[in-house]
Formats: C-alpha cells, structure tokens, sequence
C-alpha cells in the first residue's frame, strides 16, 4: 500500500486540490496518510464502489474527518437509514420540485440582473447565495423575516463540519456550535407557534413527526441537513459555474448559440468543481481495493473530487466541455445516499445559466477569487466579477 503526504485538512491543499489529486490519481488504488491515520480511495470506479457498498462501509460513524456525528440521514445506516429517507422521499418528488420552478426562475432573473446592474460584483453575494438560501428557505416554509437570521445560523452552524485543528478553527468550530444551538431554539419556537405551513417541507415533515414516525430531533435533523446542505452545496455550484466560464469563454459561446445543452452543462460543472470534494466512510469489516486491504474500524475518505478527474473515466478530465454531458459523475454521491436534493439543485443550476447564456456576453475576473478552506467543500467565499450584457437579439 501506497503511503501519501496528501493531506486534504490542509487549508493551502483545500484551497487548490487539483495538482494533488493528479498525483493521487497516477499512485496505487489506495493510499495511506499517516499523520491524519486515513485511507484515501480517488479512483472512479473505487470511489462508486465504496460508496455503494453500504454493508462494508458505514456511515454512522461520521462521514467528516472529525468523525461526529449528528443524527440525521448522512450518518445513519439501514434499517435507521432506509426510514429516513422513506419519510423526505414524499417532499423531494418530482412533483414537489416542480411546483417550484417558477419561484426558482424568478430569482434567477432578479438576482442575474441585479449582477448586470451593479458589475463588478461579487457574485458570490450577489447570485450564488441569495438563489439559494431564498429558494431553501421558502420551501421549507421559513417565513420572510426570519430568513435572514436562518441563513446566519445555517452558515454559523456549517462551520461544524470542518475540523482544523489551528487556533483558528478552533474559534470556528466553537462558532459553528453557538450557530447550531441558536437554529434548533429559532426552530423550536417556530414551529410552536405554527409558523412552517402545512403545505412545506417543513410542514409534511412536521406532520410524519405528529403521527409519530418522526421524532422532534430528527425533525430537526431533517431542517438541518436541508438547510446546510442545500444551501452551501448549491452556492458553490453557482459560484463555480461563473468561474469556470471565464476560464473556458467558447464554452459562454457554444451555450448562446445552443441553449438546449444547459443541463448538460450543469452535469459538467457537477463534475468539473464538484461542490463536494470529499466524503468519509468507516470500515466494518476488513475491505479489499485491488491488491490492498483497508482494515477494519479505518477511517477511509472518498475522494469525490478526484474521482470526478479520473482520465481513466473521462477524456480530458481538466477541460470542461459543455457537451460532455457526463451522467455518471459522482458530485451527488452513489448508492443509498446519493443526495434527496439532485432535482432541486439541477433546476437551481439551470435557471441561473440559462440567465447567463441569454444575457451576458462575457464574464471577466477582477480579482483573484478567496476560496473556503473547507476540506469538504469547494468553492469561493468571494468571486468579484465584471459581465459584459449580451446585444439584444
């Protein structure tokens, strides 16, 4: 077994993980760093496998390098698992996201032309964010004036999943607790008084919670993971989305003159800067990869943004092509946790390029961007941008 200096917690690696992941990628199937006692699995198929094989690999255990837990549907396991899901399958259908597109194409227009108005800007601010944290929280049934300080302790409170072990992140992992702790109280009194709305998720949920199969913690639980995860998650895409189509300005051009490979292009944008790049598992049972053999009770990280980079899997995997059209790429996860919020987040990303593609010309950096050092996570905390409008057709 290959052993490895990559160290993904690394906040100069997080920042800039593609060089490392090519050489991860050219080394052994697995790769062992013992400063952090991990096992890193990069390859595709490896990382696909991994994160199908719920029997070998659980969850429970945390799925981050700190190795919490909270008790909701990322950490759990069948049977636990199997329930969880089943309860939010009825308020992620198709039907349910539909009914949403309007509301999501809508902001998608205000907040592209508001970029369009006040350029140079932030679009992480200005786009990336607000699409969002707005679309989450309405369909969670968070009313309006509570929106802003649900979004505050939603990023307070994500600050939870990313252990650096500096002074530092101490401080932000101690913030990210204050956040949590104030979001379940606002919650709490929220739903008391009767404010969530009988026809939102939170309202379906809350009613599963009333005939006792859902439980008030794993209510929570559910607000937590929808929040946090749809919110953040989705914010990266975006932001990234913009970046990326500076680097590859034809692309811009292809779109305009082909509007019909916008979901295309999402699912490349999905692959290219996976908004996820890491993810972890603990072995149950000693688990093969080739010629390796990971031991049982290891902590083993998939390495969803390598994967995603594989040459093995994708011709020029560092290019971003808008027709690739990459289905199988591994951004929302495999297997039983591939991730509830796949339809939100596509329609999220289709809305907003299609403002791209429809109203701007070109898009310049005017800054170099600030990025998260969050090892599981990829994408700008700022991205000042100037847009060129397109000429009226």
């Amino acid at each position: 077994m290959q052993f490895t200096d990559f160290d993904p917690f690394d906040p100069v690696t997080a920042a800039d993980p593609y060089p490392h992941y090519r050489e991860l990628l050219a080394g052994e199937r697995v790769q062992y760093n013992p400063k952090r006692d991990v096992y890193i699995v990069s390859r595709y198929t490896d990382v696909r496998e991994a994160a199908r094989n719920h029997h070998a690999l659980s969850s429970a255990g945390g799925v981050t390098f700190s190795r919490g837990c909270l008790p909701f549907l990322p950490t759990s396991d069948p049977p636990t698992h199997t329930r969880l899901r089943k309860q939010l399958a009825p308020s992620m259908a198709r039907g349910a996201v539909e009914s949403w597109r309007p509301m999501i194409d809508r902001l998608a227009h205000e907040l592209v032309a508001e970029l369009l108005t006040r350029t140079p800007a932030d679009v992480v601010a200005t786009v990336a964010a607000p699409l969002p944290m707005r679309t989450i929280t309405a369909v969670l049934g968070v009313p309006g004036p509570d929106e802003g300080m649900f979004c505050r302790l939603s990023n307070q409170a994500a600050r939870i999943t990313d252990v650096n072990l500096s002074a530092s992140g101490l401080v932000s992992l101690a913030q990210g607790f204050t956040g949590f702790r104030r979001l379940r109280a606002l919650f709490t009194q929220r739903r008391a008084t009767g404010l969530l709305g009988e026809h939102t998720v939170f309202g379906r949920l809350a009613a599963h919670a009333e005939h006792g199969r859902l439980s008030d913690d794993e209510l929570f639980f559910f607000a937590v993971l929808l929040l946090v995860a749809g919110y953040e998650s989705t914010a990266h895409m975006i932001s990234t989305l913009f970046l990326t189509l500076t680097e590859f300005p034809d692309q811009l051009s292809l779109l305009a003159r082909r509007p019909d490979l916008i979901p295309s292009a999402i699912e490349e944008q999905l692959r290219f800067v996976s908004p996820i790049q890491n993810i972890c598992r603990t072995t149950r049972v000693d688990y093969p990869v080739g010629g390796a053999v990971i031991p049982a009770g290891s902590l083993v990280l998939l390495a969803w943004g390598a994967a995603n980079r594989d040459p093995r899997q994708y011709d020029d995997p560092d290019v971003f092509r808008a027709d690739r059209n990459p289905t199988g790429h591994l951004a929302f996860g495999s297997g039983i946790h591939l991730c509830p919020g796949t339809q939100l987040a596509r329609m999220e990303g289709h809305a907003v390029l299609r403002e791209i593609v429809t109203n701007i010309d070109r898009i310049d950096v005017v800054e170099p961007p600030a990025w998260t050092t969050n090892a599981n996570l990829r994408g700008p905390t700022r991205l000042r941008v100037a847009v060129t409008p397109r000429a009226s057709r």
